[in-house]
């Protein structure tokens, strides 16, 4: 067996891993703080030995020339105009992903996020204001409001590993609601000088994108090319072009790969083996893109480098400034360390908290927190981690001493803010268990994905019937990876006496010829009431799945082979499994093995360990609202 299939992580007919874009985001970004921290440590280091050599080395000159036209910028200015234009580009993806098949595909869950992510810049800004009235320095409210995802996610994974899966996913939406606005205020209120005839280009740009979106073009490459144009434009505007990262990243789809395209691609793939031309080639790479959305092939290529190289670059080339004793002194008597600092700190604790509170009260209770109260805190404090859109900001609002104050007063609030999640945290866990299950979970009603709820009557069951958590795989009995899972399922059930097992059929027959059979069979020892028998013999059989094996199997279970053989012939459960097969498609499953654990789709690895905490984590919500 090969490592892959070791890992527990693979699928049969699907065309991407078992791992959810949303997963793989939160794993990248939070993986990607470590690299983050290293490089703003490394520029701390730099711009102490030698600073005027980090000074110089970023005021660098690069200059792009196309005729007579061209673009010269330094180096920092590439990295904060130009990479991380990248960077938001990826926010965009993430955050369409999550309007069409993520948390907010439910619109109704918008609402409590896009409060607490507005009062969360806004009450900061407030603070900022307060302690700035009077000064010059006011202008640069702005550097006081964004919270940095790949921190604040980085945190998270330190000082909260028993926090739900869904506080992640409110920072993740309070942050994409964050940059979203900060972006509109990098446009207005940051601009350099407008200039109206190149903003119109870009503006004509983005409508010839959407135009060439609404045709249905697919090449990337148009795109790409609409995007250069449309951020030279801008960035001649005097507008930050990063906006338009943002904007080309929200209109790019998301959406499941459907078994239909899965299936169309494997017969390309079937036609190139057997005939290995060039324009089957072309087939079968242009079937294999259709089936997945340009969202996530998008998220596939650029995360890596958003999380692992952009982000970290930009720390690089704006978080170096020389500390001394009386800098520090001078910094923390500033009303623009101060302000951030204290913006930071209590202004987005209090924001995020408040609006929650304020959203649920006026909605009388019909918009639910996603988490506790609890956990609602922890995410407050972590949303008080700003650095890389306050540092783009403030680049943009300070010079001189007063930008070496903000920097201060950002780095100083990335360190409170992890001490005070921290001591949030802890006193969480100090808590009694009931207690702190409520804090942490609350009683917020998850988003169920399995399209038809579980019927003991109608599907087969194993185990308590009236267990309070319930995982359903839909399987193929031919599928490698469902024989793989069949002793972890085995282990669960024994591990945990209050789970109950639902297998549902979905054969893929583009792929495994005898796997419609074998699932008529089982249907067919159900008539019997042998089926969990043969299931367990088709699972433990799966490389002999022919009819004489089938009726071979009905005699090993004790069957009546000649009733066997009559239901089979007649196909007495080919119904039974197409209700499986059109309830699947239903919910968008394309792939087996695919488990539920109480109606919510499991993302990740499903051996022992990454199921059994799915079950715990199922099991403490059960009971929080029992």
């Amino acid at each position: 067996m090969s490592s892959e299939a070791n890992d527990y992580t693979e699928q049969t007919a699907c065309a991407a891993d078992s791992h959810s874009p949303l997963r793989d985001f939160l794993r990248t970004e939070t993986g990607s703080a470590a690299v983050l921290v290293t490089a703003a440590f490394a520029a701390l280091i730099w711009a102490n030995l030698t600073p005027s050599a980090y000074e110089a080395f970023w005021h660098t000159h690069l200059s792009l020339r196309l005729g007579s036209h061209g673009i010269a910028l330094n180096l920092r200015e590439w990295v904060n105009s130009g990479l991380m234009t990248v960077f938001f580009f990826v926010v965009g993806l993430e955050a369409r992903r999550e309007f069409d098949m993520g948390e907010l595909r439910e619109r109704s869950r918008l609402a409590l996020p896009v409060a607490a992510g507005l009062c969360g810049m806004l009450v900061p800004v407030a603070i900022y204001l307060a302690i700035n009235a009077g000064h010059a320095s006011a202008q640069g409210w702005g550097a006081a409001m964004s919270t940095d995802t790949a921190f604040a996610l980085g945190i998270l994974a330190v000082v909260g590993r028993h926090m739900p899966s869904s506080l992640r996913v409110f920072i993740l939406t309070i942050t994409v609601v964050d940059d979203f606005l900060a972006l509109a205020v990098i446009a207005i209120a940051y601009n350099s000088g407008l200039s109206v005839p190149a903003l119109l280009v870009a503006m004509g740009t983005f409508a010839v994108v959407l135009l060439v979106r609404r045709l249905g073009v697919r090449r990337g490459a148009v795109y790409a090319v609409l995007a250069v144009v449309g951020w030279a434009a801008m960035l001649e505007s005097g507008v930050d072009p990063v906006v338009i990262g943002l904007a080309m990243g929200l209109l790019t789809y998301a959406y499941p790969a459907a078994r239909s395209d899965l299936e169309r691609a494997t017969g390309l793939f079937r036609l190139f083996r057997e005939q290995p031309t060039p324009e089957l080639e072309r087939s079968v790479r242009a079937g294999l893109a259709s089936a997945i959305s340009p969202n996530d092939r998008l998220q596939q290529i650029f995360h890596p480098w958003a999380g692992y190289v952009i982000v970290p670059l930009f720390a690089l080339a704006n978080a170096g400034i020389p500390i001394s004793g009386e800098q520090l002194s001078r910094a923390f008597s500033s009303p623009v360390t101060l302000g951030i600092l204290l913006g930071y700190t209590l202004g987005k604790p209090i924001g995020v908290i408040g609006a929650s509170a304020l959203t649920t009260w006026l909605s009388r209770g019909r918009i639910r927190l996603p988490v506790g109260w609890g956990a609602v805190a922890v995410g407050g404090s972590l949303s008080g981690v700003g650095f890389t859109v306050s540092l783009l900001i403030a680049t943009l609002a300070f010079h001189g001493t007063g930008l070496q104050d903000a920097k201060i007063g950002i780095l100083s609030a990335v360190l409170c803010s992890f001490v005070i999640s921290w001591l949030i945290t802890r006193a969480i866990g100090a808590l009694p268990r009931e207690a702190q299950l409520r804090a942490v979970l609350g009683k917020a009603e998850t988003i169920i994905d399995l399209p038809v709820p579980v019927d003991p009557h109608r599907d087969h069951v194993r185990g308590p019937r009236d267990a309070p958590v319930t995982v359903v795989e839909y399987g193929d009995y031919e599928c490698p990876y469902c024989g793989q899972a069949e002793p972890v399922i085995r282990e669960l059930l024994g591990d945990f006496g209050d789970v109950r097992y639902v297998w549902r059929h979905l054969p893929l027959t583009d792929v495994h010829v005898h796997a419609q059979l074998a699932a008529e069979a089982a249907e067919a020892a159900a008539l019997q009431g042998g089926y969990w028998d043969m299931h367990d013999l088709l699972l433990s059989h799966q490389g002999a799945l022919r009819f004489d094996d089938l009726r071979g199997y009905a005699a090993d279970i004790g069957l009546d082979v000649a009733r066997f053989e009559r239901d089979m012939r007649s196909r007495a459960g080919s119904a039974r499994v197409a209700e499986d097969v059109e309830s699947a498609d239903v919910g968008g499953v394309a792939g087996t093995p695919t488990f539920f654990v109480n109606g919510r789709r499991h993302q990740g690895a499903y051996d022992i360990t990454g199921l059994s905490a799915a079950v715990r984590a199922a099991r403490e919500r059960a009971a929080v609202s029992a």
